[in-house]
């Protein structure tokens, strides 16, 4: 290794690894083209590693760059927040926060809840990062994150803000329609809504219910909020949050006392950040709100 290289040239790294090309990492980054070529190349010369193999279909990773990969990564998320922290200084609440969700809280809880934060704090700028994959809160990937699990790590501050009960629900005329299961065996004569691929939500449904596999699903998707679409428009019986069910009078809760999952939620966030006004405004806040949604 020659030199220390700069981040930049680790970014242009990146940007190539995730686009396949250097007009992709080019039009990502908002750079020229030239530009990307020249930062991987300088940084192939100082780590002294070819990093890309080129073809005309595009940039494909040597086993170094795989292997190089989760570090920028996390200099990438340490850039990230370095820059948020650095948009907060001054007076007032002020800055960007960054938070992760699953999918179906940040559609259909926390956008009121966001929108009055920022009637609030107008000098606020919030990213929603929707995914049901944790992101690593220590790598700083987020400022906040809603989880559904107790986190372990001991240098996050982690608030329990209730349970999220679910249930099985389906369109009242759906049932109508095709009547109403009386028990669990009822079950495989109803159009089913579930996941594609085996979830640790999956294994835990099928040890109360035993039909609730993905072979009896009819339909199959691994998007939370495609499944709560379907249930909506009447494509058969699936889980859905009973507080969300609540808000929907065509929705009927179906077998109720042979399935009914808690799902304890959390609020967490790196204890480093205990004392930013951005932070802490907007932790309290999805506090609160997760509180009334969950009742």
């Amino acid at each position: 290794m020659e030199e220390d290289a700069g981040w930049e040239l680790y970014r242009s790294f990146l940007g190539v690894l995730r686009e396949g090309s250097l007009s992709g990492a080019a039009r990502s980054l908002g750079v020229a083209q030239p530009t990307v070529g020249r930062h991987v190349a300088s940084l192939e010369k100082s780590l002294g590693l070819a990093l890309f193999t080129r073809s005309q279909t595009g940039f494909a990773p040597t086993e170094a760059a795989l292997g190089l990969q989760p570090f920028a990564e996390e200099m990438a998320s340490a850039a990230a927040a370095l820059r948020r922290a650095a948009e907060s200084q001054g007076d007032g609440v002020r800055g960007t926060v960054r938070v992760t969700v699953s999918e179906v809280i940040g559609v259909e809880v926390l956008p009121p809840i966001v929108a009055q934060l920022q009637r609030t704090h107008p000098g606020l700028t919030i990213e929603l990062v929707l995914t049901n994959r944790v992101q690593d809160l220590l790598q700083r990937e987020a400022d906040i994150a809603v989880r559904m699990t107790q986190p372990k790590q001991d240098l996050l501050i982690a608030r329990s803000v209730g349970e999220v009960e679910l249930g099985l629900y389906a369109r009242r005329d759906y049932l109508d329609a095709r009547g109403t299961p009386q028990s669990s065996t009822d079950l495989a004569q109803h159009a089913l809504i579930g996941f594609d691929e085996e979830t640790p939500f999956l294994r835990s449904a099928r040890k109360a219910l035993p039909a609730w596999k993905r072979a009896a699903f009819s339909t199959r998707t691994d998007s939370d909020l495609a499944q709560l679409a379907l249930i909506r428009a009447g494509a058969g019986i699936g889980v859905c949050q009973s507080a969300l069910a609540a808000r929907d009078p065509a929705l009927v809760r179906v077998l109720p006392g042979e399935l009914s999952f808690k799902l304890e939620t959390w609020l967490t966030m790196h204890e480093d950040l205990r004392h930013s006004p951005r932070c802490r405004v907007t932790f309290d806040a999805l506090v609160e709100g997760l509180q009334q949604h969950i009742g």
